[in-house]
């Protein structure tokens, strides 16, 4: 009997105990993990980011303009060339012996026109001769260039300063004119290709500035010249950006190379009525029973504080502008798992998503 009130005793204590350790562990997991971001003024210039990728100032495929079989390719893969330089070139014979006949045919009407010409000078030969024997010089002058220009056409020259990309023929092969031969890409300074949707497109004269970053060279931000806008949309109702890279003193990004682009936008002309606004993202705003509200995050006791807002506008970058009196500009508001959390919590914060790293997916 008493062996088994020892054994209850026991398995009470570990009930106890159990029930203790489970308490604990629930606190700790009361601490929900939350990204915040930082209040701005709504007349400060806004920002939007869109992935792009290099492309190369100058990008073309080169074909031979005649005919023929490739005689043989000079330029190497991936070597670097100069404008002029002969890159590769078509078997000749054929229109070598085109020229040659051409030529002799027109020495003999040069010839010709040359004596009738003469005669005409001195009152010999008649208008009408002179006539035919001045048309007859004119064509076979016009036929030998075409075949001087052919026979010229069986060479292929770099149209500028840049590296061979690709063969797409090789020696030995038959090509027809206007067929790829060489790929080539230009050294200039390269470009940063970007889709924007068509709500950013109708507000295009607000854009200020242009950076963009690459995720292989950490840290650095590049400057951006706008080239141009397409002025139609794609199959994907996208308007496509092309921007110039700022490369100077730093390392030059090739061709393919993934970019983020910051677009900075200025602050339309309109001021908006009452107080200046406070610029949060969509995410951070609560609405619940007619009410829209907001997290206020405190650093030093890493909880949140629940604030009712007045919702001013919803941009099309997705921030949205608020107004209320106990946020400030440099304040911290919870951006994302407003849902998840309540009233005076206790939260952890997740780490920063890499201006690189859109979407926190790497």
């Amino acid at each position: 009997m008493k062996k088994k009130g020892t054994i209850i005793l026991t398995l009470s204590i570990a009930v106890i105990m159990t029930a203790c350790g489970t308490k604990t562990s629930d606190n700790d997991t009361d601490r929900v993990k939350v990204r915040v971001i930082t209040v701005e003024d709504s007349r400060r210039n806004l920002k939007a980011q869109y992935p792009g990728s290099v492309k190369a100032a100058e990008d073309i495929t080169l074909a031979f303009r005649v005919s023929g079989v490739v005689e043989k390719i000079v330029a190497e893969e991936g070597s670097r060339v100069g404008k002029g330089q002969l890159l590769a070139t078509l078997d000749p014979t054929d229109y070598k012996v085109q020229l040659e006949a051409t030529e002799a045919e027109y020495q003999q009407i040069k010839a010709e026109a040359t004596r009738v010409m003469a005669m005409y000078a001195d009152s010999v030969a008649t208008p009408n001769d002179y006539d035919k024997a001045v048309y007859g010089l004119e064509q076979i002058t016009a036929k030998r260039k075409h075949h001087q220009d052919e026979l010229e056409y069986t060479k292929l020259y770099a149209p500028f300063d840049g590296y061979i990309q690709k063969h797409i023929v090789e020696a030995h092969e038959s090509v027809i004119a206007g067929m790829p031969v060489i790929s080539m890409v230009g050294s200039g300074q390269p470009e940063v290709e970007i889709n924007i949707p068509a709500a950013e497109y109708a507000n295009k004269e607000l854009f200020d500035s242009f950076t963009c970053a690459f995720s292989i060279y950490p840290g650095v931000t590049y400057d951006l010249k706008l080239i141009s806008i397409t002025p139609k949309a794609n199959n994907n109702q996208l308007y496509t950006m092309r921007l110039s890279i700022d490369t100077k003193g730093k390392e030059q990004p090739s061709p393919g190379v993934n970019a983020v682009v910051t677009i900075k936008k200025k602050q339309q002309e309109e001021e908006m009525s009452g107080q200046n606004g406070l610029r949060v993202s969509a995410n951070s705003i609560l609405h619940a029973n007619g009410q829209s509200w907001v997290f206020l995050f405190d650093d030093k006791e890493s909880k949140v504080r629940k604030v009712a807002v007045d919702v001013r506008e919803v941009a099309a970058d997705g921030s949205t502008v608020i107004s209320a009196e106990e946020i400030k500009v440099g304040d911290k508001v919870v951006a994302s798992g407003v849902r998840a959390i309540d009233d005076g919590q206790e939260v952890e914060l997740l780490d920063e998503i890499s201006a690189t790293n859109i979407g926190g997916l790497l």
